[in-house]
């Protein structure tokens, strides 16, 4: 009577410092907003972000993708990458709900009734 009838929850789900691992994907799975790094866009960088365990912007968006999440927020870019932007719609070819958000972005989830 006070709280209202059920309703379903709100997600987010952040992940940084790590590979690309199904187990990623499987917790994400129905995020709202998942937070996630993306260390590397530059083609190239493969085998330096396996070498440090991190992932590349387009295996953020694959976890994304497979996770079945909104929306994506893309984070904990490498300092070689100087416009992180320009990767964006090669991003989005992988996963249409991924985002570049800069400091300061603010996101408020709204419960679905």
């Amino acid at each position: 009577m006070v709280l209202g009838p059920p309703r379903k929850g709100i997600k987010v789900t952040y992940c940084t410092d790590s590979r690309p691992v199904p187990v990623i994907a499987e917790n994400a799975a129905g995020s709202d907003l998942f937070i996630c790094e993306g260390m590397y866009g530059e083609d190239g960088k493969e085998a330096k972000a396996r070498e440090y365990k991190h992932m590349t912007v387009y295996e953020a968006a694959a976890l994304a993708r497979d996770a079945g999440v909104k929306e994506l927020w893309l984070t904990h870019y490498s300092p070689s990458m100087v416009r992180p932007d320009e990767y964006l719609d090669k991003v989005r070819s992988v996963f249409a709900g991924a985002k570049m958000p800069k400091d300061g972005w603010v996101r408020t989830i709204d419960f679905t009734d």
